[in-house]
């Protein structure tokens, strides 16, 4: 009986990877274990150069639309993301949990999904399964020029005064105690 050569092995390992979703399991958890190491702790460098352009609408997952002018004068946590994106469901834990320690009333958070239209239902049961309770968006037509940025995730803060205090490209944790601080300091 001849003996399977260790690169069919290899191949045949990879290809069951392939088909049961080892390779995403892999990743996501090679993407937590990043994020937990503090190598990808979000910046807490202010940028305080840019205005934000508040002029576009969002909507909710129900479709009702809301202007983002409205918030205009707090601090807003604006995220992008969309499902499909790995890095994105990596970094949302750390998120939520952000939200969960703050005063919504001084810190508004926007999670901006790109997935498109017809996914909203996907967006919900995405949502659902991960017990997320931050607020989800969706765009509603156009967006601001400074919103087509060049990957995902992408997270602006933007400060009560309306200027972009960071932005960090790239998937990033934002459950820190410097960050909260950060945070906190904007809002007061």
């Amino acid at each position: 009986m001849k003996s399977i050569p260790k690169s069919a092995l290899f191949i045949l390992f990879l290809v069951g990877m392939y088909f049961f979703g080892g390779f995403d399991l892999a990743a996501s958890l090679t993407q937590r274990a990043a994020l937990h190491s503090g190598l990808m702790n979000a910046s807490t460098e202010t940028e305080g150069h840019e205005a934000f352009d508040y002029d576009f609408v969002i909507k909710d997952l129900d479709g009702n639309k809301a202007d983002f002018n409205n918030y205009k004068g707090k601090v807003v946590f604006l995220n992008l993301w969309a499902t499909w994106c790995a890095p994105c469901r990596s970094e949302m834990p750390g998120i939520q949990k952000l939200y969960n320690e703050v005063d919504h009333e001084k810190i508004v958070f926007v999670m901006l999904s790109l997935d498109k239209d017809a996914q909203v239902e996907k967006v919900k049961k995405f949502i659902k399964n991960q017990s997320y309770s931050f607020p989800i968006f969706m765009p509603s037509g156009y967006l601001s020029e400074q919103l087509q940025v060049p990957s995902i995730p992408t997270t602006f803060v933007i400060g009560k005064d309306g200027i972009v205090a960071m932005k960090e490209i790239g998937m990033k944790n934002y459950d820190t105690p410097k960050f909260k601080k950060f945070l906190n300091e904007l809002a007061k």
